[in-house]
């Protein structure tokens, strides 16, 4: 937690970076004075701002129109966990308090990555070519239980993974930036991966996490292996992960997020054998955006009170350091 950099009043300005829809801030109403932008006015309206929603978490205007002259707000919240879509050099070296959505999506991501573990254990989705097909073909399915996964990432995204699939009596490992009780560092990678039935990505976007699933890695895996990546697109060297699948190294994979979204409809990621895609949408549960906005108006009372802010992010580290 951190210490708000000044509190609200009546005459504050909440700019927001909007999308729809938009957020409902209408417990704000008359406590700040709420404006609009767009990717195209967003540099000229950052000046006047006092705190800025990135409602729109997908776009990279902020990061492009931070580094213009003028003051810039002294609160920052992205509706989103990943905050890579934001962050510039300007903004890292400013006194500007950068805040995310942690907690929102825990839960719902975690659901996500048992039903696609589930999922390709069972083979459900040669189940659906062939009932289509109306092809009876009776198969023998995996058991999950006693398998193992490794988990790349050990904030609350990844720690929830890992609870969800212990339910499952799958046997979990926890890599995080440093070793410490109950989380693997980066040292023990390569020997977890080379064991694990399920390899899952949960990582920030950092210098050090940027195409960190390679050839190299997808080849240590085991044959009867399966990768998942709900983390960010660029953990991935998605020709290298191609050739993995082609070639049989791995088992199969599920995508959840790319390197450039949307995937386009000519990409060769559609028709890889033994991948799952889906799109972005493995924390987008029912209300998801009440949520976020719930969250930031609680998250904006709180600095109205001159109390300390949560889910700061250590704008070096490029997430919220945890545990």
């Amino acid at each position: 937690m951190t210490s708000p950099p000044s509190a609200s009043t009546p005459d504050t300005t909440l700019l927001v970076l909007d999308a729809e829809p938009p957020p409902r801030l209408g417990r704000l109403t008359g406590r700040a004075r709420i404006e609009h932008a767009d990717p195209s006015t967003l540099a000229e309206r950052l000046p006047h701002a006092d705190v800025l929603l990135v409602w729109d978490f997908a776009s990279h205007a902020v990061r492009e129109a931070w580094p213009g002259g003028g003051p810039r707000p002294r609160w920052v919240h992205t509706a989103s966990a990943g905050v890579d879509h934001l962050m510039c050099p300007e903004l890292a070296a400013s006194d500007t308090v950068v805040t995310n959505a942690r907690g929102v999506f825990d839960q719902p991501i975690a659901e996500y990555v048992a039903a696609l573990v589930l999922a390709m254990a069972k083979d459900l989705p040669r189940t659906w070519e062939l009932q289509r097909a109306r092809e009876w073909r009776h198969r023998e399915s995996q058991r999950v239980s006693g398998t193992r996964a490794c988990i790349v990432g050990s904030g609350p995204i990844g720690r929830t993974i890992a609870r969800t699939l212990k339910a499952l009596e799958i046997t979990t490992a926890l890599v995080g930036r440093t070793p410490r009780t109950g989380i693997h560092g980066p040292a023990d990678l390569d020997r977890l991966m080379a064991r694990a039935d399920w390899v899952i990505a949960a990582a920030p976007l950092t210098d050090q996490t940027y195409g960190m699933f390679d050839a190299r890695r997808f080849g240590m895996m085991q044959p009867s292996a399966r990768f998942i990546n709900v983390g960010r697109g660029q953990l991935v060297v998605e020709d290298a992960l191609a050739e993995a699948l082609a070639k049989r190294w791995i088992a199969g994979a599920a995508l959840d997020v790319f390197e450039h979204e949307p995937l386009t409809p000519d990409s060769a990621l559609w028709q890889l054998p033994g991948l799952i895609v889906s799109p972005h949408m493995s924390g987008d549960t029912i209300g998801w955006r009440d949520e976020l906005g719930r969250q930031f108006v609680e998250l904006y009372e709180r600095w109205e009170a001159g109390r300390s802010l949560v889910n700061v992010v250590d704008k070096k580290l490029g997430y919220v350091p945890g545990r």
